[in-house]
């Protein structure tokens, strides 16, 4: 069975929606989906259950955290989607993002960009605006001519839109998803190009807070990065996890359901539930 355990949605900054979605990863042949949406569960509520035929589906969300000034994500998976504890962290999450959202448009108004805010809002499906929807406005202006250049140019790390005060601690969220249940799994952890002692910090503070899963998988990856992280994960008793990190449709290193493989040796995520 093929395993999809990190994907987006319209409900946050991928462009399907939840049902779409479902769609095509059942057309990429996966049989167990998770829609971990930025900072929300609303994709879970609004799902028909006839949708969800021939496909396993598993509640998840994508919690923002801050680690040594990084922003550090947190996936929780089989996780309670009504509970109170996460109805209580959504609702901190979102009044978080339109903080950031406000703060990353002023910066963007002092580099000489206008009316962020206002148009970063048109592209998003709910208020859960991030740096994408920013990208999508800095694209119809004409300030950029793709995500690439709107990145690197604006908000990327060290631009404009690199804003992280307003996430909570990585213990938080940790704590968040334990209290709805769910499996803390750090995700994409090759992504913060930190080195193998600060990676190994990162996953120590981690397992303290009460995580048990490390993402060993994250879309296509060079088997180097996947024996790493499979090591990290052995090293640390941590499960692995293997996810596309799905958002839209053209990205082959991201399509859903087509992942690299798990490196041999793992204990996945899934075999605990």
């Amino acid at each position: 069975m093929i395993f999809d355990l990190h994907s987006h949605s319209t409900l946050s900054d991928g462009s399907l929606t939840p049902g779409e979605l479902l769609r095509r990863a059942l057309d990429h042949g996966v049989g167990c989906l998770a829609i971990t949406d930025h900072d929300t569960v609303a994709a879970y509520r609004g799902l028909d259950r006839k949708q969800v035929d021939g496909i396993s589906l598993i509640p998840g969300v994508e919690f923002s955290s801050c680690w040594a000034s990084l922003n550090i994500h947190v996936v929780g998976l089989n996780i309670d989607p009504d509970s109170d504890a996460l109805t209580r962290a959504v609702g901190q999450q979102q009044e978080a993002r339109m903080n950031r959202a406000a703060q990353i448009a002023e910066n963007l108004r002092r580099r000489g960009i206008d009316g962020a805010l206002e148009g970063a809002r048109k592209f998003a499906a709910s208020d859960n605006i991030g740096r994408p929807h920013f990208a999508q406005y800095l694209i119809e202006i004409g300030a950029v001519v793709d995500f690439g250049k709107a990145f690197r140019r604006y908000l990327g790390r060290g631009k404009a839109g690199d804003v992280r005060q307003f996430w909570p601690t990585l213990e938080t969220v940790v704590e968040w998803i334990l209290g709805a249940g769910g499996t803390a799994v750090l995700a994409h952890p090759a992504h913060y190009k930190l080195s193998n002692t600060r990676l190994g910090l990162l996953a120590d503070e981690f397992v303290a807070a009460g995580g048990t899963a490390l993402e060993v998988v994250s879309g296509r990856q060079s088997p180097d990065i996947g024996r790493r992280l499979a090591d990290l994960a052995a090293a640390k008793s941590l499960l692995a996890s293997s996810g596309s990190d799905f958002h839209r449709p053209g990205a082959p290193w991201n399509e859903v359901g087509q992942a690299s493989p798990m490196p041999r040796g793992c204990r996945p995520v899934w075999d605990s539930w």
